[in-house]
């Protein structure tokens, strides 16, 4: 493996958390570099590592212990197997802490506290601590209390009643977005904590909630329904924008992506259809987006005179936003994806020499690359590392421990 040297390198995360949102926020942490301590309960570990199957599999093709929903968001960790329920493991937390440059944490609001591991118990000690909690509902208003769940979110959060046809069911993004886009959200507010704390020597805490994150990322759909009453799905097609949607060709389908007037009217000349550019109703976008009932179902049928790869071909020399719509298969197998290197391989000791495929960090930095150091760990695979390491533990001090059952 290579070495550190991400943006992040040098600073030392303490990783409590579990499933998405939060594993998210620090994977993406140490991706960037950071020294990334995830504290498992030994034994069972991570709940995601039982989201499954499918699992991981060894070099002959035998599922292993490892789910592919954990692997997703835990590369970039040491694991510690540490009951903190215990005092002994809570006080190992503390202690870890003190000398770390962050805590990053997804239990439920106010649980933590009963181990004195809430910030307001660790701050004194560690005044340049940046403490990051990340909940379903924040730290405060009345539904502080309850546990988030990413479906419960995108329902909650109104995701859901702009997802979809509009004569359908709500329906939920194909993945779990709200717990993404809460681990995003948390990891770029602990980098600017950093830095904070970096200049001023003061760390602070940081209270993300999965509605507010997903609430903040309905955008320009949040913004139409504040200044425009605008509610309800419409599949496909977009708010604001017309033509913006796919359209069935004589083979199959297409996305279309028209962003402006002058585009517009490049693509009536590809259609043979200039009267369409020319008709007030439909020389704007503004006059587009009021009328297209009329004009998208004129679009349907001149879509369906000729081929995908005809429509493809010719929208790209006009440069004009298009594109096919492709299955999981096809992104993996497409020539771009690759050349932007979006899969590694790492070694893992359950794989054997096939190792395990992840997907990659999109960020690519010209002077501080982005490095993958640890595979996703198994649960406690650096327990003793990190204690003789982080904590100068000795081997009759771990001994104790066991002993204990801490870790």
């Amino acid at each position: 493996m290579s070495e550190a040297i991400g943006p992040l390198s040098g600073v030392t995360v303490v990783d409590l958390t579990r499933v998405l949102a939060g594993p998210t926020c620090t994977q993406m942490l140490g991706d960037l570099g950071a020294d990334v301590i995830k504290i498992e309960k030994p034994g069972a570990g991570d709940d995601t590592r039982r989201f499954a199957p499918p699992f991981l599999k060894n070099d002959a093709g035998e599922d292993t212990s490892e789910s592919s929903y954990y692997m997703g968001a835990n590369r970039n960790k040491r694991s510690v197997g540490l009951d903190i329920s215990k005092p002994e493991g809570a006080e190992i937390v503390r202690r870890m802490a003190m000398d770390a440059d962050a805590l990053v944490e997804n239990f439920k609001t106010g649980n933590l506290a009963r181990y004195k591991l809430a910030y307001d118990d660790l701050k004194d000690g560690n005044p340049k601590l940046v403490y990051c909690s990340v909940t379903g509902f924040g730290q405060t208003g009345p539904y502080a209390p309850r546990p988030g769940y990413d479906f419960l979110i995108q329902g909650m959060a109104g995701l859901m009643s702009i997802t979809g046809e509009p004569d359908g069911e709500p329906q939920k993004v194909g993945v779990p977005i709200a717990d993404i886009m809460a681990g995003m959200y948390a990891s770029v507010s602990v980098n600017a904590a950093l830095r904070h704390a970096a200049v001023t020597g003061q760390g602070q805490y940081i209270d993300i909630g999965m509605m507010d994150t997903t609430v903040a990322m309905l955008a320009n759909a949040g913004m139409n329904y504040i200044h425009g009453d605008m509610l309800g799905r419409l599949g496909n097609a977009h708010p604001n924008i017309v033509p913006y949607q796919p359209f069935r060709t004589a083979d199959g389908f297409i996305i279309v992506a028209i962003g402006n007037d002058s585009q517009f009217g490049r693509f009536c000349e590809l259609a043979e259809r200039t009267d369409l550019a020319a008709d007030p109703e439909y020389a704007t976008n503004d006059a587009r987006v009021r009328n297209r009932d009329a004009l998208v179902p004129i679009l349907n049928e001149v879509f369906a005179a000729r081929t995908s790869a005809e429509w493809l071909s010719g929208l790209e020399e006009k440069k004009i936003g298009c594109g096919p719509i492709n299955n999981l298969q096809e992104v993996f197998d497409d020539p771009h994806v690759q050349a932007r290197n979006m899969v590694i391989n790492m070694d893992h000791q359950l794989a054997g020499d096939r190792g395990a495929d992840l997907i990659a960090s999109p960020m690519k930095f010209s002077g501080t690359p982005v490095t993958y150091r640890h595979a996703p760990p198994l649960v406690g695979e650096h327990t003793e590392e990190v204690l003789r390491e982080k904590l100068s533990l000795t081997d009759d001090d771990l001994a104790v421990l066991r002993d204990k059952e801490v870790i």
